[in-house]
């Protein structure tokens, strides 16, 4: 595995988005971080480890806190919650020949109260996706779900997390890997885990299960196994049905007996008149809404009354009025014509010819005359012009008033009925102290009658499923006889299968004992070679010995004396623990990273230079020093200088509280002023 690119957004004291080229070049593996103490190294550290493990991560700044709240405080406290923080880790893994790129995106922010998380996981996506992400654009459809989802087995399966101890550590507290029982476990894990012993355990566990399935899958026995087990379950299932319609059958008989309760005490109830007793709340309401109904009813009666109602009782005497109406229109109107017909008569006679004159002027005084009767009334009421029009629309009002009059006093009699016949049902409801006796116990056999029809019920539905798994059972079995028939043993093929199968076993576990002889063999020699390269006092350890079955460690002097690891000082014990560290990235091929937080703390000055010139350039094909500018200063960057393919300054702003990503180291040519 090397680690190419790491981006920080919004991460712990990094503001805004911040990004590290950590692709190593030829023969120059290591990538210098530089930082004061509080400036983000470790939080640099910790990024790594959260991006590929997520909660499993064993992130230094969390602690006993939970996951949740370490999430919450790792955004930057400059930036938003709700859009949160984000870590992008992008690194190759060589598989089969071939080497694959992934991108790992996790991303967390909080919404309302709740903290949301996302993994998203990349694979083998092209360069121009890769730019095209870095720009929030989505790529090009390398999104792998599947991987996403499963990304905390797949990562197992890249770098485990026991063994990512041995390549992200704390030189501050690797010395604890100079004590016996811790290091035992870490041998261990490394052993098992980075040099493939557990692959040989793993195959001698899945032999055991093929001996196992095929011990289970002879289809002789399988077969004869499998019919017994059959008609025991048919037997069983034919005695649970045999119970099950006994029971069905014994509900439905208590279930008829309170049925029959229940009936002669409605029978008994109504007869004392207990269903008028029930409703007797509802009669009383009912009988109010009437009573409610009868008065509005009558209001609405009075109103009419009250209004031109009353003049159908003169009815005679409006039809005389507008006779005497149309009279009056009439003289009225034939006054206004006569003076017409005058002034026409004279103007027409002028026109005639003597002759004819006389005989037209008799016709014309008769007409004027008959018009002039039918002006003189014997009765004058000088009644209004418009009379006829008035006693028009009172015939109008006259008839609506009166179909609704005969509507309402329709109602007030049905009311009124209603209200007779609710009067006679509460007249009829008994005292309550006849009845409740009655109304209590026909409530209870109410009750009684529906839980026996429930436990019917279930008896009925439990019988129902009894005969189909019933019918199940017959079918398999009858199934199960006809394929015994027809089916031969391949016994001998099963004994062949066991027997090499055990053969095999016996052998990988002899494989297994030898491949750890020899790798405990090549470690011990790759530790003590380590120590010795990076140790100042050369005749301090004259050998190192690992014990196959608990792992220990022991050191000895040139006489074969054991020694004490309490015996080494700090820097020595911790010069112990990286020769541990790196003797099994030797051992294992140097294809994980070394990332090392605080990598020169205890040591004096010649192990720092023995650590430079001999450990870090070969500690692996990737090196991620992340170091005070006390630790790696200016002269040993001078010798660590020809191994270096990037370096960085983490600057720390106090005023702001954040930390930015500088190209350079302190001394390079550029970054002089960082400080």
């Amino acid at each position: 595995m090397l680690l190419r690119k790491i981006t920080l957004e919004e991460f712990g004291a990094y503001r805004g988005k911040q990004s590290l080229d950590l692709t190593p070049k030829k023969n120059k593996p290591i990538i210098l971080i530089g930082g004061l103490n509080g400036c983000g190294k470790t939080t640099l550290l910790d990024a790594i480890q959260l991006a590929l493990y997520g909660n499993r991560a064993r992130c230094s700044g969390r602690g006993t806190k939970s996951y949740e709240v370490y999430l919450r405080e790792s955004i930057n406290r400059k930036a938003d919650p709700a859009r949160g923080s984000a870590i992008t880790l992008e690194f190759t893994v060589l598989t089969g020949g071939q080497e694959h790129y992934y991108r790992v995106v996790r991303s967390w922010h909080t919404s309302g109260k709740t903290l949301k998380e996302f993994l998203n996981v990349y694979v083998d996506e092209t360069y121009g996706e890769r730019v095209k992400s870095s720009r929030n654009v989505q790529p090009d459809g390398k999104f792998n779900r599947l991987l996403s989802e499963g990304w905390a087995d797949h990562v197992e399966s890249l770098l485990p997390l026991e063994i990512a101890s041995l390549a992200f550590f704390d030189g501050e507290k690797i010395e604890s890997l100079a004590d016996p029982e811790r290091a035992a476990s870490v041998i261990e894990s490394a052993v098992h885990s980075l040099l493939g012993v557990s692959t040989v355990q793993q195959l001698r566990n899945d032999l055991l299960a093929l001996q196992r399935r095929q011990k289970l899958s002879d289809e002789e026995q399988h077969l004869l196994d499998n019919i017994r087990a059959q008609e025991t379950e048919r037997d069983a299932v034919l005695s649970e049905c045999d119970v099950a319609h006994q029971e069905w059958g014994h509900s439905g008989t208590e279930l008829g007996k309170a049925q029959r309760k229940l009936e002669s005490l409605e029978e008994a109830f109504g007869k004392e008149g207990g269903h008028l007793f029930t409703r007797r709340v509802e009669l009383e309401n009912d009988k109010k809404q009437i009573l409610d109904q009868l008065a509005q009813t009558r209001t609405e009666l009075t109103q009419l009354a009250a209004g031109p109602l009353p003049l159908l009782l003169a009815a005679p005497l409006i039809g005389e009025l507008r006779e005497q109406a149309a009279k009056e229109q009439e003289a009225q109107q034939s006054a206004h014509v006569l003076t017409v017909l005058e002034q026409r008569d004279s103007w027409l006679l002028e026109l005639l010819p003597d002759a004819a004159r006389a005989d037209v002027l008799t016709r014309l005084e008769a007409d004027r005359a008959n018009r002039a009767e039918k002006t003189e009334l014997a009765v004058n009421l000088q009644l209004p012009h418009d009379a006829l029009a008035q006693l028009a629309v009172l015939d109008e009002i006259l008839q609506r008033d009166t179909s609704r009059c005969t509507q309402l006093l329709t109602l007030a009699a049905e009311l009124a009925e209603q209200l007779d016949q609710l009067d006679s049902q509460l007249a009829g409801v008994p005292a309550q102290h006849k009845v409740e006796a009655l109304q209590q116990s026909r409530e209870e056999q109410i009750v009684e009658v529906a839980r026996l029809q429930t436990a019917r019920d279930r008896a009925g539905a439990r019988l129902e499923e009894l005969k189909r798994r019933r019918e199940h059972v017959t079918t398999l079995l009858e199934r199960a006889h006809k394929e015994f028939v027809r089916t031969k043993v391949k016994a001998e093929e099963v004994e062949r299968i066991i027997k090499y199968s055990e053969k095999a076993r016996d052998t990988l576990e002899r494989f297994g004992s030898a491949l750890l002889k020899r790798h405990i063999s090549r470690l011990e020699v790759a530790v003590l070679q380590s120590f010795k390269v990076l140790m100042r006092k050369q005749s301090l350890v004259h050998d190192l010995r690992i014990d196959t079955d608990k792992f220990t460690l022991t050191l000895a002097d040139a006489d074969g004396e054991p020694i004490d690891p309490a015996r080494l000082s700090a820097g020595e014990r911790q010069l112990l623990a990286v020769s541990l560290l790196w003797g099994l990235m030797r051992v294992a091929g140097n294809r994980l990273p070394s990332v090392i937080d605080t990598p020169l703390g205890r040591l004096d000055s010649r192990h720092r230079e023995h650590l430079v010139d001999r450990y870090f350039p070969h500690a692996s094909d990737q090196v991620l020093l992340l170091s005070t500018d006390e630790e790696i200063d200016e002269y040993l960057l001078g010798r660590l200088k020809k191994s270096v393919a990037h370096t960085y300054t983490l600057v720390h702003d106090d005023t702001e509280f954040t930390t930015s990503v500088v190209e350079g180291y302190w001394w390079n040519e550029g970054v002089q002023h960082v400080g």
